[in-house]
């Protein structure tokens, strides 16, 4: 089985992608086969709504990085979706991502129905909640099952712009359970 983490940071270095390293460390000790993408060094174009991927099967945007990804999220059984959050929301590329991801799911066979995953969101101070609740709304909307753990997958860090996620303890753990929990519901689904 296959977990993809994507990080929607654009810093080099960035706290979520720390983040999404330590999630998937516990799908590598439970031997899952892991892929992380970074979207930093990423070109991510916003939909069109041209409605191309109804009629031929897939994004016909061409000259950015979308279909590469696509053809990643496509083939893994689990996704983890990580974000910074820096104006209470999930970060512009990574909707971009998500948006077009959605359209060519939904209207070709709805390809994301029955994976498993999780979001995760990564603030200095606050925003968490908003972000975490758009990318939760993404993994309803495309029918993913999505496992709890203690608290919300939301860390905290970032100050001064430093990569300090190792000081933030119950976010870690609470990454850390709900990556547990994740690969326990994919080998009851999938095995």
């Amino acid at each position: 089985m296959k977990v993809l983490g994507i990080a929607g940071s654009l810093r080099p270095n960035s706290n979520t992608l720390a983040y999404v390293e330590k999630s998937l460390e516990v799908f590598k000790a439970a031997d899952f086969e892991t892929t992380l993408i970074s979207l930093k060094g990423k070109e991510i174009k916003p939909c069109i709504g041209c409605y191309d991927c109804v009629k031929k099967g897939y994004c016909t945007i061409k000259g950015d990085d979308f279909n590469d990804i696509l053809a990643e999220m496509r083939e893994a059984e689990g996704l983890i979706l990580a974000s910074p959050v820096y104006l209470s929301s999930v970060v512009p590329q990574m909707m971009a991502l998500l948006a077009r991801a959605t359209f060519v799911a939904y209207w070709n066979d709805k390809f994301f129905e029955g994976k498993v995953g999780g979001p995760i969101t990564v603030a200095r101070r606050a925003g968490h909640n908003v972000a975490f609740s758009q990318l939760l709304l993404w993994f309803f909307i495309n029918g993913i099952t999505v496992p709890g753990s203690t608290y919300w997958n939301v860390g905290m860090a970032g100050a001064g712009g430093a990569r300090d996620a190792d000081k933030d303890e119950e976010g870690l753990s609470t990454v850390v359970n709900f990556s547990n929990n994740m690969a326990g519901l994919m080998k009851k689904v999938f095995v």
